[in-house]
């Protein structure tokens, strides 16, 4: 058994506390207000294709009340890092390992300007979920995948730690897939991320829609080829064909699908714009590598990054 603190307990971080919390381990959800006031009373319901079920674990708000785990997860949505992230303090001991699964490239960075660098383990995950009322998780389709590894340090190397909590998610019956260079699978999912959520957040339409023409389709390709410039200029050993197997991937999923930032943006809400396209900006910037598509998408979407309310 491990303890585990779930630091955003909505539709990604709940699903996978609830499920390690039904394999037995000891976990705790940070969560606020009705969310949290739910688990307390009824526990975390997730209903699922795979097995619906209700899991119970601690919850807490003040993560003082905690003390240091195994196991941090950091789920919470970028934009709330500032005030969330700080939270990690007290659930930091000398063996712990902060395992962030937040969208981007730059948690790992975020996470280690609080915690320090050593603790930090790098993740990308591939999820459907929603919180569709508080205390209740709805997963669409059955994808469950985190991959992981060390980023920080001498690499490649796949450690004890990333072994240990590849162990501990698989016996969860979720797809935990250690790694030896964790920054490889975040770089490789952003760069088409950055650029979907883009064009989709600017069209406001799902993909189908944006695939469909050929001058847009052929734009975000080169936007795609922008962020993976980036990220070789930074040194990151992304496949030779990271961008060629987008094509066939996006010809093969749903033309229904909408980015997390479009479904924000259309609810009103904030979206991630300065950890998706702002961070392929700034980050290209420094590289000295042009990213004039995914500068045009970020100037769209910019306005729109505190949401309705302005």
């Amino acid at each position: 058994m491990m303890r585990f603190a779930i630091l955003g307990s909505g539709a990604v971080g709940g699903y996978y506390g609830a499920r390690l919390a039904r394999a037995g381990h000891d976990v705790t959800f940070i969560a606020r207000g009705a969310h949290l006031a739910a688990i307390r009373d009824r526990g975390l319901e997730v209903r699922s294709a795979l097995g619906s079920f209700v899991a119970r674990g601690r919850a807490e708000e003040d993560t003082s009340r905690i003390g240091p785990v195994d196991v941090a997860i950091v789920a919470v949505k970028t934009y709330d890092n500032t005030t969330a992230l700080p939270l990690l303090r007290p659930l930091v001991g000398a063996s712990t390992a902060i395992l962030t699964v937040q969208n981007g490239v730059e948690s790992v960075s975020d996470v280690a300007a609080i915690a320090g660098e050593p603790p930090v383990v790098g993740g990308t995950t591939y999820i459907a979920t929603a919180l569709e009322a508080p205390g209740l998780i709805v997963q669409t389709g059955t994808h469950r995948r985190i991959v992981f590894g060390e980023v920080f340090g001498t690499l490649p190397r796949l450690t004890d730690r990333v072994r240990r909590i590849e162990e501990a998610l698989l016996a969860a019956d979720i797809q935990g897939e250690a790694v030896a260079d964790g920054r490889v699978p975040i770089w490789e999912k952003f760069i088409f991320l950055a650029t979907l959520a883009g064009f989709t957040g600017a069209a406001r339409l799902p993909i189908g829609r944006v695939w469909a023409e050929p001058v847009t389709r052929m734009r975000f390709l080169e936007g795609c080829a922008e962020v993976a410039a980036v990220a070789r200029a930074e040194g990151i050993p992304i496949a030779a064909d990271a961008v060629d197997r987008i094509a066939p991937y996006v010809e093969s999923i749903p033309g229904s699908m909408r980015s997390s930032l479009l479904i924000d943006l259309s609810q009103g809400k904030r979206i991630e714009v300065e950890a998706l396209q702002g961070a392929v900006v700034r980050r290209g910037a420094r590289a000295g590598v042009p990213t004039p598509i995914m500068a045009t998408l970020y100037a769209i979407l910019k306005p729109h990054e505190s949401g309705a309310g302005g």
